[in-house]
């Protein structure tokens, strides 16, 4: 009996597409890394930065569904081009403030606006790759488009604090070029076109009700990615049973999940989330539990392959469920749902971290938040495994 052939996953607009997100990405990570150095330079505290970081959260997530809206207009490259024309930008007014205009206003203001370019940016990438990605092989798409965050992740805060050190002009020039770069790829990639009905505004529309059951699960485990991407460098740095610097444990953590990235999609597409889910979620406790309980080096290497092992596997199989439902004309909408999720999930767990350390500390804070990923499965057990929008509930359906 002859297998039906695979559809194409491979192309050069998927390609491009990933660069896209790749350079959104990194460039959002490089200034966001060094940008409370940039608020100290004009004579401000960290709890300043920290409110700039708090601003670019909060208009992140609120441009965010607008946005998702706009794409469904059907205006998707326009909107990624625009958002990325204005993350080229930017940078060179933080330059500006830098040479001539020494005001936290303005910089509070230019963040403000950096926060809706990158939302663009990346809601628009997002949405693209839904639309290219074929229906088959969508996990195993999404888990290589989310390639490109990872290796952002893992390399953005050490090249921004390189070229930060060599001066800010440069750390924001070299900003700009990348970007443009990426603008130029942008312009030559072609993107599939769908037939799309004007429609009024409506705030109802700004939300995907099918994603909303991948998006809440979402949420609530990236709490722990929150805690982890906001402290695991102090923790480090602070607890006298760990020599290794904290940059160590991104690494690993992004060396594991680009390896499962590049493995997990096609097995997802094949027998659905559910047992990922299953695995992901205790793996993730495992890894914060022996941060909490087992501190040292071996450990905290252990820790770090268990986390990059556990977001690996949930950040594309949830995003491919928040999207599997929607129609080419509310992939924004389900888009934008689901990275909105994701965006308040890890700020909250950021928030409820800081709160934690301040009370029980490091080492209780994260055997505490280890309970998010639990808590995570259980809602998926109770509002995703039997909604329609879960990729184990359609392949079940299907064969059936």
């Amino acid at each position: 009996m002859d297998e039906t052939p695979k559809e194409q996953l491979w192309s050069k607009n998927f390609v491009i597409v990933i660069f896209l997100n790749f350079v959104a990405f990194l460039t959002h990570l490089m200034v966001l890394s060094t940008f409370p150095f940039f608020v100290s330079f004009l004579g401000y505290s960290e709890g300043v930065a920290g409110m700039c970081a708090a601003l670019f959260a909060v208009v992140a997530v609120i441009s965010r569904a607008f946005i998702g809206w706009m794409l469904d207009t059907g205006k998707r490259k326009l909107i990624l081009l625009i958002g990325l024309c204005g993350m080229a930008l930017l940078p060179m007014g933080y330059l500006l403030i830098y040479t001539v205009i020494a005001s936290i206003v303005l910089a509070v203001i230019f963040r403000m606006i950096h926060a809706v370019a990158f939302a663009a940016a990346n809601t628009g990438a997002a949405t693209i790759a839904t639309d290219i990605v074929p229906k088959s092989r969508f996990a195993e798409g999404m888990g290589m488009f989310g390639m490109a965050t990872a290796l952002a992740t893992a390399c953005a805060p050490a090249l921004g604090e390189f070229l930060m050190n060599r001066g800010f002009p440069v750390l924001y020039i070299a900003t700009t070029i990348i970007v443009v770069v990426g603008l130029i790829c942008g312009l030559t990639m072609k993107v599939p076109y769908f037939k799309m009905e004007r429609k009024k505004f409506a705030l109802k529309d700004l939300i995907n009700r099918d994603a909303l059951s991948a998006s809440t699960v979402a949420l609530v485990f990236v709490m722990t990615y929150g805690s982890l991407e906001s402290y695991i460098l102090k923790f480090a740095s602070e607890t006298g049973e760990i020599s290794l610097s904290g940059a160590f444990f991104f690494l690993f953590m992004a060396a594991m999940l680009l390896a499962v990235r590049l493995t997990i999609g096609r097995m997802i597409d094949r027998v659905g989330e559910a047992i990922f889910l299953y695995i992901c979620c205790p793996a993730m406790t495992a890894g914060l539990l022996i941060l909490a309980f087992i501190p040292g080096n071996l450990s905290f290497i252990i820790a770090a392959l268990l986390s990059g092992f556990a977001f690996g596997c949930i950040e594309p199989t949830l995003q491919a469920m928040a999207v599997s439902l929607s129609p080419p004309e509310r992939r924004g909408a389900a888009n934008s749902t689901f990275l909105c999720a994701f965006d308040i999930g890890i700020g909250v767990g950021a928030g409820v971290a800081g709160v934690l350390i301040d009370r029980v500390g490091y080492h209780n804070m994260y055997a505490i938040l280890s309970l998010a990923s639990i808590l995570a499965l259980i809602l998926y057990l109770c509002i995703g495994r039997n909604h329609p929008s879960s990729l184990t509930w359609q392949i079940k359906h299907a064969r059936q």
